[in-house]
């Protein structure tokens, strides 16, 4: 199965021709690629634009979308909307929109809303800190369980489930996160899905990394850690690192 390399480009970059400069960046470092799946998440104003870029390498992917089909909901993006621009892929469940109001429940929601429309949900789950007594691990596996409510186990194999741990994210992060500790939360995930459905379905599901990966980090994720793939946040937006970052995958 191919490894999968995500880009979240977040609220970057602030004009059109910033992103085209970053898409005709990504070209160079995108061909020949036939183990990899590049995934691009660039912000709402900018999905059109990305979508229009006739390369077979990268497939156009959503930070976020709303759970509801249409109406009155004013700023919100509905996923009709974004199948109709091309949209393959849909972050749910980032921490940064967390933070933002996304409980278990929207992200749930919005996950249901997604694989109802034939589109690939990107499920974050992630724990801001970490205690001696691992009741961090109490809080992914609500987290896991509350997201997958109502879910069948046919649906479950189109979920990408990415870890981020928040405390490793971000210049001001005490220490980055290391491969072993990814593969541990790897293993407790599936465990929890093999739970919920059965241990078949928890060895299909694709769990990737996400944390300040960077060109000096990713092999190790993949080599070390197991990762199916990795999301990718600063480092997506400048095609030479991002470029590195699929080099040291492929």
């Amino acid at each position: 199965m191919n490894k999968i390399i995500v880009a979240n480009w977040k609220m970057n970059p602030q004009s059109k021709f910033e992103v085209e400069n970053i898409l005709k960046g990504l070209s160079i470092f995108t061909k020949n690629l036939n183990n990899i799946d590049i995934i691009v998440c660039p912000p709402s104003p900018f999905v059109f634009i990305a979508g229009k870029v006739k390369n077979k390498k990268i497939v156009l992917g959503s930070q976020n979308v709303f759970y509801e089909k249409e109406g009155s909901f004013t700023g919100e993006v509905s996923v009709s909307m974004l199948k109709n621009l091309g949209v393959e892929y849909i972050i749910i469940g980032h921490s940064e929109r967390r933070i933002l109001g996304d409980t278990n429940d929207i992200v749930n929601k919005k996950i249901l809303a997604v694989l109802k429309s034939k589109i690939n949900p990107i499920f974050c789950i992630g724990e801001s800190m970490r205690d001696m007594n691992g009741f961090y691990l109490s809080f992914i596996k609500e987290q896991i369980i509350e997201g997958l409510k109502g879910i069948l186990k046919s649906q479950v194999k189109n979920i990408i489930f990415a870890y981020e741990p928040i405390w490793a994210i971000g210049s001001n992060a005490e220490r980055g996160a290391v491969p072993q500790e990814f593969t541990e939360i790897r293993i407790y995930i599936k465990k929890i899905i093999s739970d919920l459905y059965d241990i078949k379905t928890a060895n299909i599901v694709r769990i990737i990394y996400g944390g300040s990966v960077n060109p000096l980090n990713a092999e190790s994720f993949i080599k070390e850690g197991g990762a199916d793939g990795l999301l990718v946040g600063r480092d997506s937006l400048n095609p030479k690192k991002f470029g590195a970052i699929i080099n040291l995958v492929k």
